[in-house]
């Protein structure tokens, strides 16, 4: 069993830097894919980035590869989504989430979720 919560949300300007945590209870969680997902209000969640427990691969959706990196400390059992140069279409709930299998863009591929943190980025 894995819990994840998440922090680091905020009110930023277009062009900040902003960067979410994850923090993951469970023994085992360097054994666990992360992700992150994203969810506009009123819109569908959607991928963000991933990372392999495997082989430590990352994986972005593609609008946001250059802009966002995803990494973990597995000493401190945290997952970060580092978030450079905001846009306002950036604004959504940021969920983490964690898997024993490889990263999926899917969301039903993750069993594992927490329960949001909110980055609003202002015009």
């Amino acid at each position: 069993q894995v819990q994840l919560v998440e922090s680091g949300g905020g009110l930023v300007l277009a062009g900040d830097s902003l960067r979410l945590s994850c923090a993951a209870s469970g023994r085992t969680f360097r054994r666990y894919s992360v992700g992150w997902f994203r969810q506009a209000s009123g819109k569908e969640r959607t991928f963000v980035a991933g990372l392999s427990w495997s082989d430590g691969s990352t994986y972005y959706a593609d609008s946001l590869k250059g802009r966002f990196t995803i990494s973990r400390d597995n000493t401190k059992n945290t997952v970060y989504l580092q978030m450079n140069s905001l846009r306002p279409e950036d604004t959504a709930v940021y969920y983490c989430a964690a898997d024993s299998r490889s990263p999926s863009l899917r969301d039903s591929r993750w069993s594992y979720w927490g329960q949001g943190t909110q980055v609003t980025v202002s015009s």
